[in-house]
Parts: structure tokens; C-alpha cells; sequence
């Protein structure tokens, strides 16, 4: 008899602050591994670290990494919100050509690692008294 698991979803907030990022990822793992999906935590990790990173580096609040499970099994949305509405370039749309940050550069390739890693990302930008924005990121085996 087949076993269907229900739904579920966890939202961590998380203070303005350079140890959030750390602590949010480390929470990702053991929700990983309580629903048995540590298999997807290197991506997970990867694709909430970089979209926390942007969060952290470009508002002045305090933001939030939300963690669900998807309609297909085995699947996981990875999404963080954040009070700033403006969405990253790049995020919806390709970069232009010759747009990639060179080897060099010690930032701005994460929004890149989240479309190459991610089997599909988005945006949602939210009204109404906290608004900001909802930047997801979704991965299967």
C-alpha cells in the first residue's frame, strides 16, 4: 500500500544579521532529513544559501527562508522573502550576453548558480503591509 505524505511547510525568521544565513541552512538540513530528503540538500542549501546571501546583502531588514514541500513527491520549494520589491536583475529574465560576473569577481554570480541549479525558480511580488518580495527556487532528484 502506497503511503502519501501531507503537505507541509516552515518558515524561519531571521534577524538582519551575518549568522543567519549559517543558522537557516543548518535548519534546512534537519528539515531535509526529518522528511527523509536529505538527498536534495546539497542543492537545497546551495539555492536557499544564495537566494538568503542577496536578502542579506541587499535589504536593511529581517527576511525569512520558507521551506515546503511540492505537489510532486520528492520535490522541494526553497523561497526567501525579504521587505525590498525590487527583483534582482537577472532573476527573471537571462542575462545579456558577456553579463556573467568574470572568474574573478568575488560576487554576483549567485542569482547565476540559482538558474543553473534550480529546475525552476520565480518571483512573487507581494502588497499589502509587509510586501517586499518571494524569491523561489525549486529541486528534485
Amino acid at each position: 500500500m502506497a503511503t502519501v505524505s501531507p503537505p507541509w511547510a516552515y518558515t524561519l525568521q531571521l534577524p538582519h544579521d551575518p549568522r543567519a544565513p549559517g543558522i537557516a541552512r543548518a535548519t534546512l538540513r534537519t528539515v531535509l532529513a526529518a522528511h527523509d530528503l536529505s538527498c536534495l540538500a546539497p542543492t537545497a542549501e546551495l539555492l536557499a544559501s544564495e537566494l538568503l546571501t542577496n536578502a542579506h546583502l541587499h535589504t536593511r531588514g529581517s527576511y525569512a527562508l520558507r521551506v515546503r514541500s511540492s505537489a510532486e513527491p520528492g520535490r522541494l520549494r526553497v523561497a526567501v522573502w525579504d521587505s525590498d520589491s525590487r527583483v534582482p536583475p537577472g532573476f527573471t529574465a537571462p542575462p545579456a550576453a558577456g553579463r556573467v560576473p568574470p572568474e574573478s569577481a568575488e560576487n554576483g554570480r549567485g542569482l547565476h548558480l540559482v538558474r543553473a541549479c534550480a529546475d525552476t525558480w520565480g518571483v512573487h511580488v507581494l502588497e499589502g503591509a509587509r510586501g517586499g518580495k518571494l524569491l523561489w527556487a525549486e529541486c528534485g532528484p
